[in-house]
């Protein structure tokens, strides 16, 4: 795994680039996040094929667990991937109401 930072406005960013899964269960995302957190990072970017598809199901709290994370600890992070694949009425709609707000969002494109 390596970090690619960004620098925008004073605000610094994590980009996390891998091969490989580098969430694959709660306590990956959790590290990740403590990580990231106490190097300073404002904003995290992650790829949707270095989470495991377990995040995808609702039903094991996962994605819940690791997103609440992030948002108590005030680091707005983006997933960037194409969500399309994922059918489920319930992981539409949590996509769908984290984009509605600032701190967590998934996105097709960092651009």
């Amino acid at each position: 795994m390596n970090i690619e930072i960004h620098n925008i406005d004073d605000i610094k960013i994590a980009e996390v680039i891998s091969a490989d899964n580098i969430i694959n269960n709660t306590s990956d995302g959790l590290d990740l996040l403590g990580n990231l957190y106490y190097q300073d990072f404002d904003k995290i970017i992650i790829h949707e094929q270095n989470i495991t598809p377990d995040f995808f199901d609702l039903k094991n709290g996962m994605a819940g667990e690791i997103l609440q994370k992030f948002s108590n600890y005030r680091v707005r992070l983006a997933i960037i991937g194409d969500f399309s694949k994922h059918t489920s009425k319930s992981i539409n709609d949590f996509i769908y109401e984290s984009n509605k707000g600032r701190q967590i969002n998934f996105v097709a494109s960092q651009s």
